[in-house]
């Protein structure tokens, strides 16, 4: 966390340097480096009410390419954490079966995003804010852990329901977002993305308490001293799968880069003129 919070504080120094001179040279750019950070909350058999806004940190960072002075695509990898506990759930089903989980996450997604209004002709001549909406398709891998009797343990080796899932899902990625210019290369955007998932594991909570355990672990992890754990009695809920929202600030950097097609690439080595100048015999002209 503390190295991000350095690289977003030279970024801003390098977009106030930058700035000092923009007029002085100008390239248009296309190509955008994000970097964002905020809170992480899941959505699964272990979640309280209330918890929407759960503080469960996450980073973020990736590239943005606009083929439109509205639509663009991005791609990014981010890490976040994922937390649930039937400790504070106030249900005496919940507190009794006793179950909780945390843990780290990895997710990779493109995703296509459109604005509400066009940048200008210029990337620097974009709006002074706007909206924006996102889609599209990614991959994540979690681990859910638990800690019992001071020992954590990694619960998906386990089997505590004696099925064996996969700790890699596919994910869709939906959002929206509202962004700000906060120079003539950076922007900060504040941003809500909701992602369905395959998978009813993220948890390790899903269906029933099995007949047999594959060790002594096992049994110990899947039933927590819960008394009412009988062979297939319900543990979870299989036809509701389990979702996560990530909540971010965003910095967007333009980089001097336009990929060889956005826009002509030209530097200006001097100011531009003004677009009128006075001519002594005819007045103003252009």
């Amino acid at each position: 966390m503390r190295k991000l919070w350095v690289f977003i504080a030279l970024l801003l120094l390098a977009n106030i340097c930058f700035s000092q001179s923009f007029y002085a040279i100008r390239k248009d750019r296309a190509l955008i480096l994000t970097a964002g950070t905020g809170t992480s909350t899941y959505l699964g058999d272990l979640a309280n009410d209330g918890d929407y806004f759960d503080a469960k940190g996450n980073l973020n960072f990736g590239l943005q390419y606009y083929f439109t002075p509205r639509i663009s695509v991005r791609a990014e990898v981010a890490w976040f954490r994922l937390a649930g506990s039937d400790i504070k759930a106030g249900h005496p089903d919940r507190v009794g079966r006793n179950l909780t989980f945390q843990s780290n996450n990895y997710e990779l997604n493109a995703t296509g995003m459109i604005n509400l209004f066009e940048n200008g002709n210029r990337y620097y001549r974009r709006p002074a804010y706007n909206f924006y909406a996102f889609g599209g398709i990614g991959l994540t891998y979690f681990n859910p852990t638990a800690e019992y009797l001071g020992k954590k343990y990694v619960l998906q080796p386990l089997q505590t329901e004696g099925v064996s899932y996969s700790r890699v899902t596919p994910a869709i990625p939906l959002g929206i977002g509202f962004r700000l210019r906060m120079g003539p290369n950076l922007n900060i955007a504040l941003e809500s993305g909701y992602r369905i998932v395959f998978t009813d594991y993220l948890d390790d909570v899903s269906t029933v308490y099995p007949a047999t355990y594959s060790s002594p672990e096992s049994e110990l992890l899947s039933i927590r001293g819960a008394t009412y754990a009988v062979p297939g009695y319900i543990r979870g809920n299989p036809d509701k799968k389990d979702a996560y929202i990530i909540y971010q600030v965003k910095f967007e950097y333009y980089l001097p880069w336009d990929l060889g097609g956005k826009g002509s690439g030209r530097i200006y080595s001097k100011k531009r003129s003004s677009f009128y100048r006075y001519n002594k015999k005819g007045g103003f002209k252009r």
